[in-house]
């Protein structure tokens, strides 16, 4: 039974090819060169650019009977995953939805219900250079990483912040997830994460107290692997 909305995980490259795969499989639709088949990017997709596409994707298809919406993107807002809901819940008929993210667990609860796993991408996602620094530094090169995503002097320097921060919990969230073999510490940590990054989606919430505690919370050892743990 062809569900009416999905999700990609991985890698966004080998994520988009499999949605177009499953477009032209299931859907019968070309791909290429297709006004039916939209594709959007972004890295930090916002409410704004989030109620953009509920719009196009309510337009009816101009070609057939049958239109693709795929979406790409690094990181979501939580104010931008909650105006999907009824988009991903009840979309037009004739249209069929993909989400593809780096990680499954950056989506809220209610928007991860109203998809359907299509495939977890087999490419690891690199690293972020952030998050690679942050997880190999000492305690105070961590507070120097802190001091420095926090010192914003205007609007759009604290928004840069904000999207770097996410970026960096992303990344320890995925670190985590490849050096977790069973591991409880490392499964409090994913507890962690998926909270503070809650907080982070929201742009009131103190980044510093956030980013601290992430700081103590996180191993130095974890790029290391289950023994750089027990260091």
């Amino acid at each position: 039974m062809r569900h009416h909305a999905y999700v990609v995980v991985g890698d966004s490259e080998a994520g988009v090819k499999a949605a177009l795969a499953h477009i032209e499989r299931e859907l019968g639709l070309k791909a290429a060169r297709n006004p039916d088949v939209i594709v959007f990017r972004y890295g930090l997709l916002p409410v704004e650019e989030a109620r953009r596409i509920i719009s196009i994707a309510h337009q009816g298809a101009i070609g057939g009977e049958h239109k693709a919406v795929v979406i790409v993107a690094s990181r979501i807002y939580h104010e931008a995953q909650n105006a999907f809901l009824k988009l991903f819940e009840e979309p037009p008929r004739s249209t069929t939805l993909y989400l593809i993210v780096p990680q499954i667990g950056q989506l809220l609860s209610t928007l991860r219900s109203r998809v359907a796993v299509l495939e977890e991408s087999k490419k690891q996602v690199a690293l972020p250079e952030l998050a690679t620094d942050f997880l190999r530094a000492t305690r105070e090169k961590r507070s120097a990483i802190i001091k420095k995503l926090t010192s914003g002097t205007d609007e759009e320097e604290r928004r840069e912040n904000r999207d770097e921060a996410l970026a960096l919990v992303s990344g320890i969230e995925q670190a985590v997830y490849s050096a977790w073999e069973g591991e409880p510490k490392l499964a409090a940590l994913l507890s962690d994460i998926i909270v503070l990054r809650s907080h982070l989606y929201d742009r009131s919430a103190p980044l510093k107290m956030i980013l601290e505690h992430l700081a103590i919370v996180t191993p130095q050892g974890l790029l290391a692997g289950r023994h750089g743990l027990a260091k």
